[in-house]
């Protein structure tokens, strides 16, 4: 049982007609995107949110529902993505309704009101390392597709990844295998295969990228890994590792004795609203003169 994110004007079927590889038609069987528009006339950025869980839950709410409605409220409209779960579903399914749910999202710009060329992933944990994947492993549709939402690119314009595991190297520490994802006895050939910092590519978007150093789940090394990997390929990154905090932060903010964290949400804004993918706070906006 999945409970779906607060706040959410409606949710989305990414395939109406059953997902590839489905197994039932019931909610875990369904990958849906829960739509937050945000207000204005002319055409901005979207952003899709990937909820963390392991692979085997989605945290709904902290990594969903709470990061979309701060997006929307900031002039970029967001959809959280209720994707598929092992133990039921594993690789490639996951990865599977991402591609989709960027597709579907860039292929629907004008019903939404966005610019399908400022199309974004914001990831957290599992979900982050999907963004991951989803920003190295892409390709610009198929010309001849039936369905014309195959014929649109999965590439994100640009990613957001909060303490997410990047890296199956074992250099570093790791406290399971990405079970949730590869099964309970998964080969080296498969970790390997979902290694986002051995996939990245010089057509790697631009990446934020967060974590913190007392994270005892996910090693800040993932961190630095997938920097180094972007930055090998001349690939653009942003990284901000903090010193104090557990993993599942979240945004950073509301966490009782880490209020040096609580800064995460400015630094995401400054960054979007850098690269023309937020709009400017109001008071940061020149004034006209009145004659």
């Amino acid at each position: 049982m999945i409970t779906p994110p607060s706040g959410a004007a409606r949710s989305l079927l990414l395939w109406p007609g059953g997902a590839p590889g489905a197994l039932g038609k019931d909610e875990l069987d369904t990958p849906r995107l829960y739509v937050y528009p945000a207000s204005g006339e002319t055409a901005h950025a979207a952003v899709i949110v990937l909820p963390g869980g392991g692979y085997r839950s989605l945290v709904m709410e902290k990594e969903g529902g709470i990061p979309a409605r701060w997006l929307a409220a900031h002039g970029v409209t967001a959809f959280v993505l209720q994707y598929r779960l092992g133990k039921r579903y594993y690789f490639p399914a996951p990865m599977l309704d991402g591609a989709r749910a960027i597709r579907y999202v860039r292929s629907h710009a004008r019903e939404f009101g966005i610019d399908p060329n400022k199309v974004g992933l914001w990831g957290f944990s599992a979900g982050g390392h999907l963004a991951g994947y989803l920003a190295a492993v892409h390709d610009s549709g198929q010309a001849r597709a039936a369905d014309p939402i195959d014929r649109v690119s999965d590439r994100p314009d640009f990613t957001i990844l909060s303490y997410a595991r990047l890296s199956l190297s074992d250099e570093i520490p790791r406290a399971t295998n990405f079970e949730g994802l590869l099964g309970d006895h998964p080969t080296p050939e498969a970790l390997r295969a979902v290694s986002v910092d051995r996939l990245v590519t010089r057509d790697v978007p631009p990446a934020l990228i967060y974590s913190t150093s007392a994270d005892q789940t996910v090693d800040s090394r993932n961190a630095t890994a997938y920097y180094d990997a972007v930055k090998r390929v001349g690939g653009a990154a942003e990284l901000h590792i903090f010193e104090p905090g557990p993993h599942g932060t979240g945004m950073g903010t509301g966490l009782k004795g880490l209020d040096e964290l609580s800064i995460f949400p400015e630094i995401v804004a400054g960054w979007m609203q850098r690269h023309g993918w937020m709009p400017a706070p109001e008071a940061a906006r020149p004034v006209l003169a009145r004659r």
